[in-house]
C-alpha cells in the first residue's frame, strides 16, 4: 500500500514549530491586547458571495484562487482566503457599530488560496491580522502601522522595510484607472500576456508584473500618488507626519498597489531582505467603502494582516520553547505505585511524566536527562529513591510525602 502524504501547497504543524508559533502568537496578542484590540475568530468557509462582493470580482482570488464548493444545498461557499471582508461582515452581524469608536481586533487563522505554492507561500497558511473600524482619523492609520512595526522588531524579523502609498479615494481611483489603461492599451505589445489580459479589469496590477519588459514600461505609467484630491494629500500628509513621531523610517513607493479592490487612501506593505524575490512579509491598508458594502451602515476601516511562515522564515531569534519537567518517576516493578504518585503530582500543579516505554533503569535515568527533568524518582512500593538533578544529591523518601516534599522545593 502506498504512503498518503499531505496535499500539495500544505504541512504539518509539529510540535517544535507549534511552540515557536505559540511564542509569536503570545508577544503579537500582548502588543495588541494592550493596544485596545480584541480576538475574534470567523468561520472557516463564508458564502461564496462576501468575497466576490468585498474582495472584489476582477482580482485574482476571486477569479483564480478560491476554493468554493457546493454545500449540497444550493448554497456556494468558500474557505477563507483573506481575514478582512469575514471581520467586517461579522462587524455589521453583530451590530459593531453600535460600540464605541474605533472597534478593534484582531485574529489568528488558517487561510486557503489555490496558488503556486512556493517558499512561504501555501495553499492553506496562517495570517496575524488586525483590524481597526469607525474612525477615519490619519492618526489610526499611523497608530496601525506603528503597532505592526513594533510587533515585527519584538519578532526579530530581519531586514523590514515599509513602503507607503495612498490610493486615494474610489472616484479619484476610477478616474485614473481609465488614463492607466489607456496607457496600457497604447503599449499593449510590449506588456506580458497576462498584464494585458487585465487591462480592463484590473490594470493597477501591471505595476506588480515581473516582467522585464512590462517593468520597462511602468516606469513611465501615470501615477496615481500624483492626482490626489487636497482631502486624500491632506490626510496622506498626516499620516507621514505622525509616523515621522514615532521613529517610523518608510520610503513613498507610488508603484504599490494590493490585489484587494477594496483598499482606498493609506497603503503600506512591509518588506524582509531576508525572503529573496518573495520579500512581502506584512501589509494593509484603509478600505472605507467595505463595511457598507456589505450591507453595513457607512464605516471607515484599516487593517493589515502579517503571514506567520514568513514571519518564522525572516526572523532568526525565533526558538522552540523548552517545557520543565519537575519530576520524573521511574520503576523496575512498581508500576501501578508510579502510576498513582503521577497522578497526585500532577493534581498538584508538577510538570511530572513517568516511564512508560519499558527501558531500564539505567534508560529511564537518561530519558530523564533528555527531558532536563529537574527531579527523578525511582519508586520503590512505598518508598522513593529521588535524585535532584541540578545538586547531584540523592535522598529516599516516603512516597505518601513525596509530592508535598517537591511541591514544597
Amino acid at each position: 500500500m502506498s504512503k498518503l502524504t499531505a496535499p500539495r501547497g500544505t504541512f504539518d504543524i509539529l510540535p517544535e514549530q507549534a511552540s515557536v508559533r505559540a511564542g509569536i502568537e503570545r508577544s503579537a496578542c500582548e502588543l495588541l491586547e494592550a493596544a485596545g484590540y480584541g480576538r475574534i475568530e470567523t468561520p472557516s468557509f463564508e458564502v461564496t458571495e462576501l468575497f466576490a462582493r468585498g474582495v472584489g470580482e476582477a482580482t485574482d482570488i476571486v477569479q483564480k484562487e478560491m476554493y468554493s464548493f457546493d454545500d449540497g444545498g444550493g448554497r456556494s461557499l468558500t474557505l477563507r482566503p483573506e481575514g478582512t471582508a469575514p471581520v467586517c461582515r461579522a462587524y455589521v452581524d453583530h451590530g459593531m457599530h453600535k460600540l464605541a469608536a474605533p472597534v478593534r481586533l484582531y485574529y489568528l487563522s488558517s487561510f486557503f488560496r489555490a496558488e503556486r505554492p512556493q517558499a512561504g507561500r501555501y495553499r492553506q497558511f496562517w495570517q496575524l491580522g488586525a483590524e481597526s473600524l469607525g474612525s477615519e482619523d490619519p492618526a489610526v492609520d499611523a497608530e496601525t502601522i506603528v503597532l505592526l512595526a513594533r510587533i515585527l522588531a519584538r519578532l526579530g524579523v530581519a531586514g523590514v522595510r515599509l513602503r507607503l502609498a495612498s490610493l486615494g479615494s474610489p472616484e479619484t481611483r476610477a478616474e485614473y484607472r481609465v488614463d492607466l489603461a489607456r496607457y496600457l492599451r497604447a503599449n499593449e505589445q510590449r506588456l506580458a500576456p497576462n498584464v494585458r489580459e487585465r487591462i480592463e479589469l484590473n490594470p493597477l496590477r501591471a505595476f506588480d508584473s515581473d516582467d522585464p519588459a512590462t517593468r520597462e514600461v511602468m516606469e513611465q505609467a501615470p501615477r496615481l500618488l500624483e492626482r490626489l484630491s487636497a482631502d486624500d494629500a491632506e490626510h496622506f500628509s498626516t499620516v507621514r507626519e505622525l509616523l515621522g513621531r514615532a521613529g517610523i523610517v518608510y520610503e513613498i513607493d507610488p508603484t504599490l498597489v494590493r490585489g484587494l479592490d477594496y483598499y482606498t487612501r493609506t497603503l503600506f506593505e512591509f518588506t524582509s531582505d531576508a525572503l529573496g524575490a518573495q520579500s512581502g512579509v506584512a501589509g494593509g491598508g484603509r478600505y472605507d467603502g467595505l463595511v457598507e458594502q456589505l450591507g453595513g451602515p457607512p464605516t471607515p476601516g484599516i487593517g493589515w494582516a502579517a503571514g506567520i511562515e514568513r514571519i518564522m522564515m525572516a526572523s532568526s531569534g525565533l526558538r522552540a520553547e523548552q517545557v520543565e519537567v519537575d519530576l520524573y518517576l521511574a520503576f523496575e516493578a512498581a508500576r501501578a505505585d508510579a502510576f498513582e504518585t503521577l497522578i497526585q503530582a500532577r493534581d498538584a500543579g508538577l510538570a511530572a511524566q513517568m516511564e512508560l516505554a519499558g527501558r531500564s533503569l539505567k534508560g529511564q535515568l537518561k530519558q530523564a536527562e533528555r527531558l532536563g527533568a529537574r527531579f527523578f524518582a525511582v519508586v520503590e512500593g512505598d518508598s522513593v529513591r529521588l535524585r535532584d538533578m541540578h545538586a547531584g544529591t540523592e535522598e529516599t523518601v516516603e512516597r505518601g510525602a513525596l509530592v508535598d516534599r517537591l511541591v514544597a522545593a
